[in-house]
């Protein structure tokens, strides 16, 4: 098998290890902590452990030798830079994404990915990633022709909430804080826009879970806005949460709590956003059983009426790895497999969605325990 260094130790970078060993792979998990690299390689018992700096692509050529991918499960703010290595060191880049301002720098080495032959792709955990994918299988299955509505709704939740934010530190501050921060790209009658985060608020009855809200965040649409231009009408993602949630963090934002400026607060210089991610590490609960819900549907008018297509997740932690960690990791470790299978071969950077098809996502997600349902059933 070929070898797969994973750059992050943490929640996603784990379970993306631990999937990828158990597939065959050669791997080396690297962390700028290399105790917890160390931790995570001796837990897959397939992988070697190296120390590494995101902030310092430009070191990375010794560690990407030889490899033929790189995932990189670490803040978002280095995925840009990681992925000129990647390419420089020729070798295929995958990422999970999220912010849509890096993911366009991304897209701009195409033509570098091209004359290398790797395929650069961000935007490859669940969302973005799996349910982009999906989407665009919904819109297959609606067959040709204009499209009314494409809608995502994904949200990682406690299976207990508790405090007033229903919420628990299931990923980064800093990942979470972007969602509800950035502008967030949606179509309205058939052109691209861009709309409020934390907006738009509506209802949504998960049937064994209870009444959520669903609200607009940022980077969930990834390039489906974009690519869908002029064929859909109406797309959107909002995140599912508990309710309350939105409306508690639309008021920190209005007071300046998500401001990247600093201030100064007595004697000190504080960014207030720095300030709100310390507290919200320091003081959310810790990750706990969990769950990942999501629901993809696109509509049309069609000659015989009207049609819809859409599918369903609905997974809760198996013990070993948050719902989120596996719904996240796993999707990008299959995606990894198959480019170094050669069942994707076509070099290039693209997002999740414009890199594999659904048929062959699913199939090779087949016994990862990820159950997807059609919706509605």
């Amino acid at each position: 098998m070929s070898l797969i260094v994973i750059l992050g130790s943490g929640i996603v970078g784990r379970a993306a290890a631990w999937d990828l060993a158990k597939r065959g792979h050669e791997l080396v998990v690297a962390d700028a902590d290399a105790s917890a690299a160390a931790r995570v390689a001796e837990e897959v018992g397939a992988a070697r452990h190296q120390a590494a700096d995101a902030a310092r692509p430009e070191n990375l050529g010794p560690l990407l030798t030889g490899a033929s991918v790189l995932i990189t499960a670490v803040p978002f703010r280095f995925n840009a830079g990681l992925a000129r290595a990647a390419v420089a060191a020729g070798c295929h880049y995958l990422d999970f994404g999220g912010n849509p301002t890096i993911v366009a720098e991304q897209l701009q080495l195409d033509e570098a990915a091209r004359r290398a032959g790797v395929a650069v792709v961000p935007d490859c955990g669940l969302a973005p990633g799996l349910v982009n994918v999906l989407a665009l299988d919904c819109l297959r299955a609606l067959g040709p022709g204009p499209v009314d509505r494409l809608a995502m709704r994904v949200g990682a939740l406690p299976s207990s909430p508790r405090g007033a934010l229903g919420y628990q530190l299931t990923f980064s501050p800093a990942g979470l804080i972007n969602e509800y921060a950035e502008p967030c790209e949606v179509l309205r009658d058939g052109r691209h826009a861009t709309v409020e985060p934390l907006t738009g608020i509506e209802e949504v009855d998960w049937p064994g879970v209870g009444t959520l809200e669903a609200f607009h965040t940022a980077g969930g649409s990834s390039s489906l806005p974009r690519r869908l231009e002029g064929r859909v009408k109406e797309l959107d993602y909002k995140t599912l949460r508990y309710p309350g949630h939105a409306a508690a963090f639309r008021a920190m934002a209005e007071i300046g709590l998500f401001e990247l400026e600093p201030r100064t607060v007595g004697s000190a210089l504080v960014a207030p956003r720095d300030l709100l991610l310390n507290l919200l590490a320091a003081n959310l609960p810790p990750p706990d059983d969990d769950l990942v819900l999501l629901r993809v549907w696109a509509e049309a008018a069609r000659g015989d009426g009207q049609r819809a297509a859409g599918f369903e997740i609905s997974d809760r932690s198996d013990g070993r790895f948050s719902a989120l960690a596996r719904t996240t990791a796993f999707p990008a470790g299959a995606l990894a497999h198959m480019l170094t299978a050669g069942v994707i071969d076509e070099p290039g950077a693209r997002t999740m969605d414009g890199a594999v098809g659904a048929d062959l996502l699913l199939a090779e997600l087949d016994g990862s325990g990820i159950t997807i349902r059609p919706w509605p059933s």
